[in-house]
């Protein structure tokens, strides 16, 4: 997504590279935002497909709970149970909603970082986006994971929908209970009629609190869950003048947003020990853009002096490394390392920008 740049090592010769490099394709500028304003249009679509699913399941929710209602208000003895039923229903129904709003997130993420990132970056100075988005949009498009929890999605669908539907339902019951066959005289009479078959009402009655508690207890308990890019809200805890780029000191990468998580694609260390460095390292520089340093070595069950070539790239970039060098030198012996972190051109800054 962002540039790779080669590092200081890197061969006098080279033309400035293109915007974006990936096995023999380079894109201009103009390209590479044509490509970047269709992925744009493609996570849209896929949020919107997602976010009218949620939309369907609320409605199941609303017009199941109307109809039980106006059955239940009837002469039926059942009326009541059915109230019941449609409380088990409307929790199945929270359940899909919370699991589909998990996926509505992942495309919301998405679309959310690509809106601040790299088109609003187009609008204000410095005119160029955080060093870090480039990454976590490749490695979620890479290795695409929730970006909420499954208990903060029940949360707030619960809140934002749900909440109000149980609160019917439950005033529903209790209004049921009370009114029907005739006017409840006494608190006994009362729990008395939420029996069903040889449960007794107390017992029904204790169950039926105990859920509706669970449920308002799980909406103000994840209220403080707060990774939704979907839902634009200001995140809790944040210093004052967080969002402040002027003269506080602080930069674009200090205040990006709070919804987006820093995601990067694992780094690696390679090193290859090979008879023909040169050729090799002019395959890294030119075709890959990255940059290698070449040290000594020595065999030492031979005795024979070799190159090792250490070059820092990102997971994703081995694929085209080992085609390389299998061009280049045969008989290479290529050890790949997970690198905690690397810094400098190419890969994390090695200090913030002023």
């Amino acid at each position: 997504m962002a540039a790779q740049e080669p590092t200081e090592h890197s061969h006098p010769h080279t033309h400035p590279e293109p915007v974006w490099t990936y096995r023999g394709y380079q894109l201009k500028a103009s390209e590479f935002t044509t490509a970047m304003v269709h992925l744009f249009r493609a996570e849209v679509a896929r949020a919107n497909t997602w976010r009218q699913r949620l939309d369907a399941t609320t409605n199941w929710a609303v017009v199941t709970t109307g109809a039980v209602i106006s059955f239940a208000f009837t002469k039926s003895d059942y009326g009541h149970f059915v109230i019941l039923l449609d409380l088990l229903l409307v929790t199945m129904f929270l359940v899909i909603e919370a699991r589909r709003y998990r996926y509505y997130e992942l495309w919301s993420y998405r679309v959310r970082m690509m809106e601040t990132d790299f088109f609003a970056s187009m609008l204000v100075p410095p005119f160029q986006p955080s060093a870090e988005w480039g990454e976590s949009l490749a490695e979620s498009l890479l290795h695409p994971q929730f970006q909420i929890s499954e208990l903060e999605a029940l949360g707030r669908r619960l809140r934002r929908n749900y909440l109000w539907i149980y609160l019917t339902v439950g005033l529903a019951w209790f209004a049921r209970l009370a009114l029907f066959p005739s006017p409840a005289t006494t608190l006994i009479e009362f729990v008395s009629r939420a029996a069903i078959g040889l449960l007794e009402g107390q017992w029904v009655m204790l169950s039926v609190i105990v859920l509706l508690t669970g449920v308002v207890a799980l909406g103000i308990f994840t209220v403080g869950l707060r990774h939704s890019s979907g839902e634009v809200y200001p995140r809790f805890g944040l210093p004052d003048g967080f969002f402040d780029t002027g003269d506080s000191g602080k930069t674009s990468e200090d205040s990006m947003p709070w919804y987006r998580l820093s995601r990067r694609r694992q780094q690696i260390m390679t090193f290859i020990i090979t008879d023909q460095p040169q050729k090799v390292s002019d395959y890294i520089l030119e075709i890959m853009r990255r940059g290698a340093t070449v040290v000594s070595g020595k065999g030492a069950f031979t005795g024979e002096k070799h190159s090792v070539l250490m070059c820092a790239l990102t997971v994703s970039e081995i694929p085209q490394l080992k085609a390389l060098v299998s061009e280049a030198d045969v008989n290479a012996f290529v050890v790949v390392v997970p690198a905690k972190s690397v810094f400098g051109k190419g890969f994390m800054p090695l200090e913030k920008k002023k």
